[in-house]
């Protein structure tokens, strides 16, 4: 590891821990040139799947779109910051664990809807009115009775 204050070539290992559950190493590092002293973090690099859209055209996932969309249909919802948190977390491991190189726009939607059926009912219907492009009120009463389940599931 180059030294980020001397920019010599080769810096010395002090110490390693594991940390934030096993999830990356923090290594302590000393540089013999310059004796000072530096953290890095060591992490599995993992590759998201690509993103193929309807149209057929293909672009790298991006979690800010993600938090983006999620925002926007949670916009005015009593709904925390760490819980959007663990939802985009929720969304990007079943992205890895597909074992996918590619995914469509319809799966990374129906993994979105899934997660907002169980955080906002409210926020479920907003975002399943611009997935599913609804064009009229009953397309909204569709999707509210799918929400709420079968009818005898329904309570009135």
């Amino acid at each position: 590891m180059k030294c980020p204050f001397c920019g010599h070539a080769d810096t010395q290992v002090v110490d390693s821990r594991g940390a934030d559950e096993g999830d990356f190493i923090r290594r302590r590092r000393r540089c013999p040139s310059c004796d000072r002293r530096f953290t890095t973090y060591e992490r599995a690099e993992l590759e998201m799947p690509t993103i193929v859209k309807r149209n057929g055209s293909r672009n790298e996932y991006e979690a800010s779109k993600l938090r983006a969309s999620l925002s926007l249909a949670l916009r005015k919802r009593p709904v925390s910051t760490e819980e959007v948190d663990a939802v985009v977390a929720r969304i990007e491991e079943r992205l890895l664990t597909s074992g996918q190189r590619e995914v469509s726009t319809e799966f990374l939607g129906e993994l979105v809807m899934n997660e907002l059926k169980k955080l906002d009912k409210v926020a479920y219907v907003r975002f399943a009115s611009v997935y599913k492009s609804f064009e009229d009120i009953g397309e909204f009463v569709e999707a509210i009775r799918e929400m709420q389940g079968p009818p005898a599931q329904r309570k009135i």
